[in-house]
């Protein structure tokens, strides 16, 4: 295990990394990401600059992820569950008490609003709220 770090961008960085490396070869996750992810070492860098704009308000990730989550249709509420389970597993891993706490807070928030943009229901036994996605048709 790494020596717990404060919250900064190189923490998070290094958070983005393991994370990730976890995500790419999980059973559930892996397929998912991979299909979506052609250059993995640039995708970490655009996600610690996501995670750096989220947590320090270093207002240097420029991207939208509401419509980069829309275009993957293999996306389910499973997926969100296992995503936070590791995430919840590797911040410790890297980051003190206080970041993880952070980090975490901030994943479920992100997390949350993601599935309400996508219709899909915030726990695995709750059922979708049936309103559509402007722009999508229903299937």
């Amino acid at each position: 295990m790494d020596t717990s770090s404060i919250l900064d961008e190189a923490g998070i960085a290094r958070l983005v990394d393991r994370f990730y490396d976890k995500v790419r070869t999980d059973p559930l996750l892996g397929p998912v990401f991979n299909a979506a992810v052609h250059d993995w070492d640039e995708h970490k860098k655009l996600l610690t600059s996501f995670w750096c704009s989220v947590a320090l308000r270093a207002n240097s990730y420029r991207g939208n992820p509401m419509g980069v989550h829309r275009a993957q249709p293999a996306i389910r509420p499973g997926h969100f569950e296992r995503w936070l389970a590791l995430w919840r597993e590797t911040t410790p891993e890297i980051l003190d008490e206080a970041g993880t706490a952070q980090m975490t807070e901030y994943a479920e928030r992100i997390g949350r609003s993601l599935r309400l943009g996508l219709n899909l229901p915030e726990h695995l036994q709750a059922r979708p709220l049936g309103i559509p996605i402007v722009g999508q048709s229903r299937k």
